[in-house]
């Protein structure tokens, strides 16, 4: 039976990713009703928001190592119940299917699924040279943002529920005890991927979230002698795990050599940046060229 639903879903165009959170989902939703608890009941006991166990269920966000291990417990399933849990939660995580595949399942699942990495980290690193990191971004950016996404990939209409979690997610900036480095070139401060009233709204984003104590926002100046071709941007979450986005594949990295490698890189764009008051009179100018560009 199972063998003939893979074909079905297959045939509508499923993308193998997507296909094994469905068949996780749908495991750990019989471990929970095998249990006889509810979906409310199961995340009182996980202390999850009930949306998160609907979400798993339902293939709209990727269970991880550690949701699996704490449902399988909650649910009092046996040891080798939750091993086969726990090696489909890290193929999952280890799958590198095409942007275009996942961008399919949503825009907001997606976010869902960031949330829980960042939500599990306390020191973040990122290098994003070809727009504003999505943790500083306004609404209005972000939507003008996935809206080219849905374009390009062909996702479902989502955008204003992308936004929301993107918003959400936001609020872990002001948790003091995580600490946040970014980095980015001052193109980005520079390139119209929204009209010009919405990137001076975007700036005045940047510059308020400059004097967070708990933020670092670095931009490398136009003259800066930089340490390597800026070709893409790279996410380090923790010492552990490295997000790599291409046109083509979103790349997560775990081996200690790669995590390594791409910490090196951080810190030679880090000593290319400038910081506090110098990076603000950075924004500050390209803001007054949006202002320029309004004019009538």
């Amino acid at each position: 039976m199972r063998s003939s639903l893979v074909g079905t879903r297959a045939e509508v165009g499923v993308s193998g990713f997507q296909q094994a959170r469905i068949d996780l989902g749908a495991q750990l939703r019989h471990l929970r009703e095998s249990a006889h608890l509810s979906g409310k009941d199961l995340a009182e006991r996980l202390r999850w928001q009930p949306s998160k166990v609907s979400r798993i269920e339902n293939a709209r966000q990727t269970a991880t190592e550690d949701d699996v291990v704490a449902w399988g417990q909650a649910v009092a399933a046996g040891p080798d119940a939750i091993d086969d849990l726990i090696r489909q939660a890290l193929a999952l995580v280890e799958r590198q299917d095409s942007w275009r595949q996942r961008h399919r399942t949503g825009l907001a699942a997606l976010q869902e699924d960031v949330r829980d990495i960042e939500a599990r980290t306390r020191v973040f690193r990122v290098f994003e040279p070809g727009l504003v990191i999505g943790l500083l971004q306004t609404a209005e950016y972000a939507r003008h943002i996935f809206s080219k996404v849905r374009r390009l990939h062909e996702v479902t209409e989502d955008v204003d529920a992308a936004i929301r979690v993107r918003m959400q997610r936001q609020e872990i900036l002001y948790d003091p005890g995580r600490r946040f480095r970014f980095v980015v070139p001052e193109a980005v401060l520079h390139y119209r991927l929204a009209p010009p009233e919405v990137m001076r709204g975007q700036l005045d984003r940047l510059i308020a979230v400059t004097t967070l104590p708990n933020v670092e926002f670095g931009v490398v100046p136009f003259e800066a002698a930089l340490p390597g071709a800026p070709m893409h941007a790279f996410y380090i979450y923790n010492d552990t795990l490295v997000g790599v986005p291409t046109r083509t594949r979103d790349l997560v990295l775990r081996e200690a050599e790669d995590v390594a490698y791409y910490a090196q890189a951080f810190e030679e764009y880090y000593e290319a940046a400038v910081f506090g008051d110098t990076a603000r009179t950075l924004i500050v100018g390209a803001l007054d060229d949006y202002a320029r560009q309004s004019r009538p």
